[in-house]
């Protein structure tokens, strides 16, 4: 068919992109990637405004010569860099991007960038860095700043030493066998030079997976020249030997990569793995839509018929095609909500769901006050494709009516039975003499 046709040759086009590079030698943008960011961006003093890309995405190529631009007038000045998000997924999975092109200023504290929120020419570009300078010679003027936290502890690494923790013959049985938590313990000797290598990255990965996983999985480390029991136990021997450790299982070896990305990467699949699905929330107060949301990069909130119209199966079958959907999500870690068409009117009318009849669903940034509306089916399929778009920076957005959120009403809970129509008055007809009523009509 010929959609099939126009699809296959947007595949097509997608996948020639992925190997076009939107920046050279030539150019002052620095292209980055795995093997040199710790080098180029985490070590060094610089001030750093850094463009997460994918090659098949509009909005980047549009953006290429503002940024080339902006990078030969910075020269010297500020660090202009480049990443091809779509091809090192670990890289921009490690600083949360999930739309293109997303740019981040990595300033005094490496590990922690900020959003840039200023405009895409030349000149707004520029503009956001030299006020992004100006605030980082600011703060180290005020000695609040000496560049990187974490170079000063260990190297250079942009991560704390504090989020590794110290593991002894004495604790690991408390600290790992006992716990609930998934464990990715690094077995180090203080001589190996493998071993240096990888301190600085496990101590940034252990700060993100830390934070990304609200510390379901953790990161040790154990110096086994000095806690010979456990590092026996285990049978190691070469350094550094890294194994996963889950609650009731026999331990694991790691295969991944050593980069901070590569042990993010693995260490959110396990928390995917092991994590529960989200919890799917009625949205019954202001409070509940404020924490759910604001806890999540994007919350997904459906808004489902009235109980008289589906009934209580009807609306349970709607909320099992979110739970699926959900389930195939919560490595996101995204909020879910749902309402009862008319409970949050305000809500409805921000969003512009009314035109489209229920039930429906949105999708929320609240932080940058955008969202994307459903256009699809309410359907496992319609919503999946609707979430996959959204998650590759693909999905068509829009700015929340007033720039703000609107009024949320405390409503009382779904019961889970079905709905009841109002009772009906009963009318006590027996003094009204209906003849003498139909003589004076006659008349």
């Amino acid at each position: 068919s010929a959609r099939a046709t126009v699809r296959f040759f947007d595949l097509l086009l997608r996948e020639t992109q992925r190997f076009v590079s939107f920046y050279s030698a030539s150019d002052d943008v620095v292209e980055l990637n795995p093997s040199n960011f710790n080098r180029e961006v985490i070590q060094s003093d610089s001030l750093w405004l850094i463009e997460f890309y994918a090659p098949w995405c509009g909005h980047c190529q549009n953006l290429t010569p503002d940024w080339k631009k902006a990078a030969t007038a910075l020269k010297g000045i500020v660090k202009i860099g480049a990443v091809d998000a779509d091809q090192h997924k670990s890289l921009g999975g490690q600083y949360g991007v999930r739309g293109f092109p997303t740019i981040k200023i990595f300033g005094a504290n490496k590990n922690k960038p900020e959003e840039y929120q200023g405009g895409r020419s030349s000149q707004a570009i520029v503009d956001g860095a030299m006020n992004a300078l100006r605030s980082l010679v600011k703060e180290r003027l005020s000695g609040k700043s000496g560049g990187s936290g974490y170079s000063k502890q260990s190297g250079g690494g942009g991560g704390s030493k504090n989020d590794v923790v110290e593991l002894t013959d004495d604790n690991f049985n408390k600290m790992v066998l006992e716990s609930d938590d998934v464990w990715l313990v690094e077995f180090f000797a203080p001589w190996c030079g493998h071993c240096k290598n990888l301190e600085p990255e496990w101590a940034a990965a252990a700060s993100a997976v830390k934070e990304q996983t609200k510390g379901k999985v953790r990161l040790g480390a154990v110096d086994a020249t000095v806690h010979q029991v456990v590092s026996g136990r285990y049978g190691i021997r070469g350094f550094p030997t890294i194994k996963i450790f889950r609650k009731g299982e026999e331990p694991e070896d790691y295969q991944g990569g050593r980069s901070r990305g590569d042990i993010i990467e693995r260490a959110l699949d396990l928390y995917s793995d092991n994590a529960a699905p989200p919890e799917l929330v009625e949205i019954l107060s202001e409070d509940i839509m404020k924490k759910t949301c604001e806890d999540s990069q994007l919350c997904i909130i459906a808004v489902l018929p009235h109980i008289l119209d589906t009934g209580a199966s009807g609306r349970n079958d709607y909320l099992d095609v979110m739970m699926k959907n959900a389930e195939k999500y919560k490595k996101k870690m995204w909020g879910w909500l749902w309402t009862e068409a008319g409970a949050q009117m305000e809500l409805e009318a921000s969003l512009g769901i009314g035109g489209f009849g229920y039930p429906a669903m949105a999708a929320i940034n609240t932080r940058k006050m955008k969202f994307a509306l459903l256009r699809g089916s309410f359907s496992e399929k319609g919503i999946n494709e609707f979430l996959r778009e959204l998650s590759v920076g693909r999905g068509s957005t829009a700015t929340f009516g007033g720039g703000s959120m609107p009024k949320i009403h405390t409503v009382e809970a779904w019961d889970g039975k079905d709905g009841q129509l109002p009772e009906e008055e009963d009318y006590d007809l027996s003094d009204v003499d209906l003849d003498d009523d139909l003589e004076k009509d006659e008349l």
